[in-house]
């Protein structure tokens, strides 16, 4: 096969001109150039992305029809909501104070494994309730979060953090893509229920394929406790980890805070029409159960086709232009999705991978140019556990506009949040200087 392949290549070689020899060959130096810093750490982790998206998107189209189908109802969306978030945000702190005192490695390892094993509650749920336990545990193991961005950000030369931001978009964007067309095909053919639940026994098989892959991290922390983790200290630590996480902001400029209020208001006000956009597609646009899955395809494709031109975007012109611009984007599509039919719907969703884009990697970017290393598992937890509490209450409050009011108020809600977000953009946010 390797003799083939070079035999091949030489041949190619042999039919090509002088000129067209060199342009390949000035191509793959540019390229090779280009994606140098995708190396240790960070290519170890971008490798168990991509594992673990082949199979991460796949329930996200029906997940919430399954609910329904097990027993549930609108208000039982809205509590698995906020379970999820509630639970992430219970372990916010001590992950990000952990990460920083004994490192990232041991808590990214052993979370990863617990975290694919949950996956099985929902592999065999007899009821919603199940759902709820899975989702717990699931969100619980996700203390290493605050690990897992710190250690990307340890990872990337200045000069690359945006394109490094944007490059993980890009992974998600293309390695999800097959999943909601998956998604669809197993609904035709198994139904719902058993569609659904072939589809969590292949997401815990390619999680553990994950976590046995991120053995390959090695530790970015020198300077760490020597002492060995027990469990103990995830309870013990917690105090002492709430303080440090609220001190640190002492010590950060404004810029910081300010980035957090955006990201809180865009996740809070996502989270209030996220609960309930399948059912609000099927019962308000009259988008059919067995259509919605295709939404997902232009949102992953976007991601795909746009990450790397919009992280060398954040790295060229700066955090701050793409960032208001993606505030932008992301209410256009929130309007549009609340109004549309499927085509509209489909132009939404495509609108929101590039805002998403946009917002994120400026925000991830600008974020480590301003936050040393010793301190960003302390912002990360923080901002995590604020982030997951809000997002939580935005689901409740969602699915209880939704079925208490009319069905577009959590959408008017989502756009009146954006002002704030944008004026904040615009006004207070301030890049340092190089």
């Amino acid at each position: 096969m390797k003799s083939s392949l070079i035999s091949k290549t030489a041949l190619f070689f042999a039919f090509c001109s002088e000129r067209e020899r060199g342009l390949v060959l000035k191509l793959g130096a540019l390229l090779k150039q280009e994606f140098s810093f995708i190396t240790g750490n960070y290519q170890v982790l971008i490798i168990s992305w991509v594992i673990m998206d082949l199979a991460m998107e796949m329930p996200v189209p029906n997940f919430q029809y399954y609910v329904t189908a097990l027993e549930g109802t609108g208000l039982a969306l809205g509590l698995i909501g906020l379970a999820n978030w509630v639970a992430m945000a219970a372990v916010a702190f001590p992950g990000g104070y952990l990460a920083d005192k004994y490192g990232r490695r041991w808590l990214i390892t052993t979370m990863t494994f617990i975290m694919a094993l949950s996956n099985l509650l929902f592999v065999f749920a007899p009821t919603w309730h199940f759902i709820l336990i899975g989702t717990i545990v699931h969100s619980l193991c996700l203390i290493y979060q605050p690990a897992l961005f710190a250690m990307v950000q340890d990872s990337l030369p200045p000069e690359r953090r945006g394109m490094g931001s944007s490059l993980i978009m890009l992974i998600h964007g293309t390695f999800n893509t097959p999943g909601p067309i998956i998604a669809g095909l197993l609904l035709i053919q198994f139904g719902l229920i058993n569609s659904m639940r072939i589809i969590y026994a292949i997401v815990t098989v390619l999680y553990v394929i994950a976590a046995l892959w991120r053995l390959k991290l090695t530790e970015t922390v020198t300077n760490g406790d020597p002492e060995p983790i027990k469990a103990r200290y995830f309870i013990s630590s917690y105090p002492k980890a709430v303080k440090e996480s609220f001190r640190v902001w002492k010590i950060l400029p404004p810029t910081v805070f300010w980035l957090f209020i955006v990201q809180t208001l865009i996740m809070f006000g996502m989270s209030m029409t996220g609960v309930m956009n399948a059912i609000y597609a099927k019962d308000v646009l009259g988008i059919p159960e067995e259509q919605w899955w295709l939404t997902f395809i232009p949102l992953l494709l976007s991601m795909v086709v746009m990450s790397i031109p919009i992280g060398k975007m954040v790295d060229k012109i700066g955090r701050r232009i793409p960032m208001a611009l993606g505030l932008v984007v992301f209410a256009s599509a929130t309007l549009i999705f609340s109004v549309g039919n499927l085509i509209m719907v489909m132009i939404a969703m495509s609108m929101f991978a590039i805002g998403q884009l946009l917002v994120m990697s400026s925000v991830m970017a600008l974020s480590t140019d301003l936050i040393d290393p010793a301190n960003r598992g302390k912002v990360v937890g923080f901002r995590n556990f604020v982030g997951y509490i809000f997002n939580g209450l935005g689901m409740l409050l969602g699915s209880f506009l939704y079925i208490t009011f009319f069905p577009q108020l959590p959408f008017y809600v989502t756009l009146a949040l954006m002002v704030p977000s944008l004026l904040i953009a615009v006004f207070l946010i301030r890049e340092r200087e190089k």
